[in-house]
């Protein structure tokens, strides 16, 4: 039988400070455009997040994940640029915005973001 337990909305964790200074040093439009992505995955389910054709969720398998991270996962976050995360029980805390689609899946960057993640008190 299927998992019985309801299906919750997942939550975002914006605190990483990389993620922080890639989305912020955007232009406007861009800025705008992950803000909207943001506020689409605030409605979704962990379900529907993985069905989701536009957001297209990855998982990085080139990478090894650091200790304490199960897997690290791509999103779309505007149509130019992916967002690089990982799943903490029900919260996806992201990581970075990759500049283009190819350096999402550099191992340098994904690490040093890593190392800057806010561990939950």
């Amino acid at each position: 039988m299927a998992d019985t337990e309801p299906a919750r909305k997942l939550q975002l964790d914006l605190n990483n400070e990389v993620f922080q200074k890639n989305w912020l040093t955007l232009d406007k439009l861009e800025r705008n455009r992950v803000t909207d992505t943001l506020r689409k995955l605030r409605q979704l389910t962990w379900d529907r997040l993985h069905r989701d054709q536009g957001l297209k969720l990855e998982k990085i398998v080139s990478v090894k994940p650091p200790k304490g991270i199960d897997a690290l996962y791509t999103l779309r976050i505007t149509q130019s640029r992916r967002a690089t995360a990982y799943r903490d029980a029900n919260f996806l805390r992201f990581l970075t915005i990759a500049p283009d689609h190819d350096a999402a899946y550099g191992e340098k960057s994904l690490h040093r973001a890593c190392r800057k993640r806010k561990r939950p008190p």
